[in-house]
């Protein structure tokens, strides 16, 4: 591909060089220059690709884009932009010839509820016919092939990797998380979604090296909406206008508000022994009945804004109900049937805001006991520590602390900063330092009537200590526990 083609699409200013020779390659990391190839100087918080302008002309780049004055090479074409960031995007979209532009693409951002979504959406979709790949913050799903993120949304050059590895294998329909960051990195810069979801917002991801307030945290979000044909909101969230102003696309609504355009009535939590659940009617531009094996009022909207989305591929009424009674996300309220006589679950909740929101909602069901199993990672804010513990106090009958990730820090510590929270609360608690010890203690003592949640690890596989990953998945464990092992 010549750099005249694959810059086609963007604006540009030519510093020097020829645009018609051939590119070998397009790079972004220093360390992976080659003679022939387009490499595009990032700017990032500890590293700036424009102090490698001379080691590119010298490994012979065919090209480099910069978006500040330089001192120009001699050999390769230079070009400016605005954004080498957008830049990237728009450079990798053609590099790997649009593949967005055959997929019927869907981007959902908020603070939470969409990895839940992306894993409904596409269990819908997929009962309806369709071939979905799925990116997110846990995997990327392209056919059989299961990829683990490192981020929730990809580099823009990855993402599009990933669309085109979608587009070969068959697939028609990409649903994918769409992160804060994402979008102020113009990761998902270079096509246009044709589906854009807003789900909610809450003050997170604020603090160094993420954004500045809470106002561009909310100014980021709204991006989505200038770059979608169709957006879907939550009506019920305090900052949905903020999110949609100045949007370009057309914009539907759900909730639970009446001026929705698809809402959720008669809502009834379903609780039976070992199992928990949540009911109701969707009306407005959808009328069915439905029910989730997921329990909770964010179920409710997780459910609502599936609907929402794949009514616009034509999905019968059926299709949509069976798909969602089915829909599981490992590690996200993911049941795990171990008694008749209580229920457990796992949870990725990790942090004091998604803590309190499980145990709120848990509460709602009217347990006999709500127990709480968790830990807190080493080599992180010990402020988490103080706030969990003090949530979980406050919340559960019954806290049982036990190890997270550890990494460097001696576990028996992390617990009793964790100690300190729960301190300022009557609630009760019990220490067991080996999770597997833990997590037996949970099941074996568990009562009629109790909701058990081991939160913290959620889709992890691996315990972190020393440095090194340990294999240790929760769902062997409880397998292993009944087992008598």
């Amino acid at each position: 591909m010549t750099i005249e083609k694959i810059t086609e699409r963007m604006d540009y200013q030519l510093l020097s060089g020829n645009i018609r020779q051939e590119i070998t390659a397009l790079v972004y990391d220093s360390r992976k220059l080659v003679p022939g190839c387009m490499f595009v100087c990032i700017k990032g918080a500890a590293f700036d690709g424009h102090t490698c302008i001379d080691e590119a002309a010298q490994k012979q780049a065919a090209a480099i884009v910069v978006e500040q004055d330089i001192k120009i090479p001699q050999g390769p074409a230079v070009l400016k932009v605005s954004d080498t960031r957008l830049a990237l995007a728009e450079l990798s979209a053609a590099w790997f010839h649009y593949p967005a532009e055959q997929l019927k693409t869907i981007g959902i951002t908020g603070t939470k509820g969409k990895t839940t979504t992306t894993y409904m959406i596409q269990s819908i979709l997929e009962s309806a016919g369709r071939k979905v790949g799925l990116i997110g913050t846990i995997e990327a799903v392209i056919g059989q092939e299961h990829i683990p993120a490192a981020n929730t949304t990809p580099e823009s050059y990855l993402l599009q990797q990933y669309f085109r590895k979608m587009a070969d294998a068959g697939c028609d329909t990409c649903v994918m998380e769409v992160s804060s960051q994402g979008l102020m990195m113009h990761r998902v810069g270079g096509f246009s979604f044709d589906i854009g979801i807003f789900t909610n917002i809450e003050p997170d991801h604020i603090g160094p090296n993420e954004h500045a307030s809470f106002e561009e945290y909310l100014a980021c979000k709204g991006m989505l909406f200038r770059q979608c044909k169709t957006g879907i909101v939550n009506a019920d969230d305090a900052h949905v206008q903020d999110v949609i102003a100045g949007h370009t696309c057309e914009i539907e609504t759900y909730g639970f508000s009446q001026q929705a355009d698809l809402r959720a009535q008669d809502v009834r939590l379903v609780h039976t022994p070992g199992y928990l659940g949540v009911a109701y009617h969707a009306a407005g531009i959808c009328d069915f009945d439905v029910e989730i094996d997921v329990p909770g009022k964010f179920s409710v909207y997780n459910s609502l804004t599936a609907i929402a989305v794949c009514r616009h591929f034509d999905v019968p009424a059926e299709n949509m109900k069976q798909a969602l009674k089915q829909a599981k996300v490992k590690g996200r309220i993911e049941m795990v049937k171990v008694s008749d006589d209580f229920s457990l679950m796992i949870d990725y909740a990790h942090n004091a805001m998604s803590l309190t929101s499980l145990l709120t909602t848990l509460r709602e069901y009217e347990p006999g006991r709500l127990v709480c199993l968790f830990g807190c990672g080493g080599n992180r804010s010990k402020i988490r520590r103080y706030e969990m513990g003090e949530v979980s106090g406050r919340l559960a009958d019954l806290t049982i602390i036990t190890s997270d990730n550890p990494r460097d820090e001696d576990p028996q510590a992390i617990i009793d900063d964790i100690k300190q929270g729960i301190a300022k609360t009557d609630g009760k608690f019990v220490e067991i330092i080996d999770r597997k010890e833990a997590i037996r203690y949970a099941i074996q003592n568990g009562k009629p009537g109790d909701v058990i949640v081991l939160a913290g690890k959620g889709h992890e596989d691996y315990q972190e200590i020393r440095g090194k990953k340990y294999p240790m998945d929760e769902r062997d464990l409880i397998a292993d526990i009944l087992e008598g092992k």
